[in-house]
């Protein structure tokens, strides 16, 4: 809250002499002397009942008056004060200085409030420093123009922003331990799972020699698994890459048919292992758009898989298209299910990171809860967006749309 004074001139009060001698002009100035004294009485009210120590300063710069948060800030007696240089409350190293700072102001005397970036600091009687805001004011008054100083202490506020810079720097050196750690182990944890699905995929083969039933089982859930484990750490650091902002994005021309034939080479050996149908739809002629392959790629991989996750019975279709509207030329992917739907309810939390929705009463399905929150950011980033449309029992439809 800023605060600075602001009073009418009020006339110095002299020796009182007697007026009942002098008829109606000495009623007159009797009158004139007890205004003279009410108005004096309120100033110094408020003087005294200002929140910050206030100082008023004359032209050559002595203390003309303060009130009693000076002497509580300051350390000094009022009698101390009074008519001392107002140089007496600043450190040695300001001294040389504010004599021409107050020839300058007295020259174009305007109010400056607090909090103007000036690093200001004020000097105990016991010699100790704080740091403070001050706000001036100039004033007339019958001596000259005097000036009120509304001075505050901002020691408190000083060291919360000493301990937020702390912590900021405290953040700074997390944030870089976590993308040291994040490299670390993009390497060392993809690298041997690549390796153990890898060698899993050639016995499940049968190159080395023929698999028992019960051998067959156990690498299936070892795949299956190592699979499961690889695809939590890559959504991972996924997230930590969009939430530092370290996603490079490649804007190319990128052919949707292409995109969509490479998905559906990708998921179709999933929809067929659940009994599904995959069915990807493009129009005769080609539609291309300008975006980042991979991001794309990526959203529409997460969205198709998981329809063929959530759905039990019928089948999965994608399609692109363009669509005009308002003038406006847009290319849309639609993943459409056939599976149990979404409830309205859950339609709020479904792009909430690690956020999952109940399929039946009494399971959820497996997985992160990732997918969908690293597709909205994604989607984000290339200026894109998903929409859902879904109903219990109905199915659901998300649609990308990105803007031609």
């Amino acid at each position: 809250m800023l605060y600075s004074t602001v009073a009418e001139e009020v006339p110095a009060v002299g020796d009182v002499q007697d007026v009942s001698s002098l008829g109606g002009a000495g009623n007159e100035q009797a009158r004139l002397l007890e205004q003279t004294k009410i108005a004096e009485s309120k100033f110094r009210g408020l003087l005294e009942s200002a929140p910050d120590a206030t100082v008023i300063v004359n032209h050559a710069g002595r203390i003309e008056l303060v009130n009693r948060q000076t002497e509580l800030l300051f350390g000094y007696s009022r009698d101390e004060l009074i008519g001392a240089p107002i140089e007496v409350l600043l450190p040695d190293r300001f001294r040389g200085f504010h004599a021409g700072h107050r020839t300058r102001y007295q020259s174009e005397p305007r109010t400056r409030p607090m909090g103007v970036g000036l690093e200001l600091y004020g000097l105990r009687k016991d010699c100790s420093e704080f740091p403070v805001e001050i706000s001036l004011s100039p004033m007339q008054a019958e001596g000259g123009m005097l000036v009120t100083s509304a001075i505050r202490d901002i020691s408190e506020r000083k060291r919360f922003e000493q301990r937020l810079q702390e912590k900021n720097e405290e953040l700074e050196n997390a944030i870089r331990a976590k993308d040291r750690f994040l490299a670390s182990m993009s390497h060392e944890l993809r690298t041997p799972l690549n390796a153990i699905i890898g060698f899993t995929g050639t016995l499940l083969m049968q190159l080395p020699g023929p698999l028992t039933r019960e051998q067959d089982h156990q690498l299936h859930t070892i795949q299956t698994s190592a699979r499961h484990l690889l695809s939590l750490i890559n959504d991972l650091l996924d997230l930590a890459r969009i939430e530092s902002g370290k996603v490079e994005l490649n804007l190319e021309s990128v052919e949707a048919q292409d995109v969509l034939t490479e998905l559906a080479s990708t998921l179709c050996p999933l929809a067929e292992d659940k009994g599904l149908e995959f069915v990807v739809l493009t129009p005769a002629h080609p539609i291309s758009v300008m975006t980042d392959r991979r991001a794309l790629s990526q959203i529409l991989l997460n969205l198709a898989g998981n329809a063929i996750k959530f759905t039990n019975t019928g089948g999965v279709t994608v399609r692109v298209s363009r669509r005009r509207r308002n003038g406006h030329v847009s290319t849309a992917f639609d993943v459409v299910d056939t599976g149990v739907g979404i409830h309205p309810e859950d339609q709020q939390k479904l792009f909430q990171a690690f956020s999952q929705i109940r399929t039946t009463p009494d399971r959820e399905q497996e997985g992160t809860g990732l997918g969908l929150h690293l597709s909205e950011r994604l989607a984000h980033l290339i200026g894109g967006a998903i929409a859902c449309r879904s109903g219990p029992g109905k199915g659901s439809t998300f649609t990308l749309t990105l803007q031609t």
